[in-house]
């Protein structure tokens, strides 16, 4: 498996100052389990896909190593690098958007919440996108939703199915209607290459909620989710207050809702490039 950096997770172990040795522990080499505070060494868990080998726990991975892990070495070719969001709402101050966009592009290595491309899944060239959560919470800006669209429009002419890694808070509020307007955008272009007769698979990842589960996320033909992701349009805490009622256990997470018909089946992380080859080779066995 290709290595890979972890920029978000990474901290370093707590240890007794007696204990500490400051030239023999680099920083980034342990990180502790958000779900059971397991302490793990980066190459454990780069070897485990991310995945924490105790409890399970899926932490959240960026474009660069969704591809590692997914896509055949040397394939990945990606479309639309210089879109950048515009302040349409003249957002000023110390908070502004330009700003926070600039502080999340030199945290993350990318222009925007989601990458987008062509790359080869086995022996399927697929259209890609991946949202990467690091970046203003994945947030649906104008960009995002220009990319999505500019996927499914291009996937569609060169005949190639669609795979979406979603992760999202939801609309950007710093766009106020310039973002909600992006949800029947990409439900549009994913609906014109539905037409086409070409596969669109959803991956749903911790957390994809709002505008962006009520739009694309959920249109695939077919819908994947991995373990225990959170996926709603309100949260929890809201719906609660809302409806002054005691929701069910596990409600929102993926298993909750494969068990209630929205999701087609909870994947492992392990075992997602296999059953994502197997279905592309069921819904085009043309190029199996």
């Amino acid at each position: 498996m290709a290595k890979f950096k972890i920029p978000f997770f990474s901290k370093k172990r707590d240890l007794p100052a007696s204990q500490q040795k400051k030239s023999d522990v680099p920083d980034g080499l342990w990180l502790k389990c958000p779900s059971c505070e397991e302490i793990m060494n980066t190459p454990e868990l780069q070897s485990a896909y991310l995945v924490c080998t105790r409890c399970g726990y899926h932490f959240q991975v960026g474009s660069q190593e969704r591809v590692a892990m997914l896509i055949e070495e040397g394939t990945f070719e990606e479309w639309d690098t210089k879109l950048d969001s515009v302040d349409v709402l003249g957002f000023t101050g110390e908070d502004s958007y330009l700003a926070k966009l600039e502080q999340n592009r030199e945290k993350t290595g990318h222009r925007d919440a989601v990458t987008c491309g062509k790359g080869q899944l086995g022996p399927h060239a697929t259209g890609i996108g991946i949202m990467d959560f690091r970046f203003l919470g994945a947030s649906m800006g104008s960009v995002v939703g220009e990319k999505v669209t500019r996927l499914f429009e291009r996937s569609t002419a060169e005949g190639i199915p669609v795979i979406i890694f979603c992760a999202s808070g939801g609309a950007r509020m710093y766009e106020g209607m310039f973002s909600l307007m992006q949800m029947a955008k990409t439900s549009g272009a994913a609906s014109r290459h539905a037409e086409s007769g070409l596969p669109y698979i959803s991956v749903l990842t911790n957390p994809t909620m709002a505008g962006v589960m009520a739009s694309f996320a959920t249109l695939g033909d077919i819908i994947l989710a991995e373990p225990n992701a959170l996926i709603g349009f309100a949260g929890p805490r809201v719906i609660k207050e809302t409806t002054q009622s005691e929701l069910p256990p596990g409600f929102q997470r993926a298993e909750f809702l494969s068990r209630h018909g929205l999701i087609d089946q909870v994947v492992e992380r392990k075992d997602l490039k296999d059953r994502l080859i197997q279905i592309l080779n069921y819904l085009t066995p043309q190029a199996a």
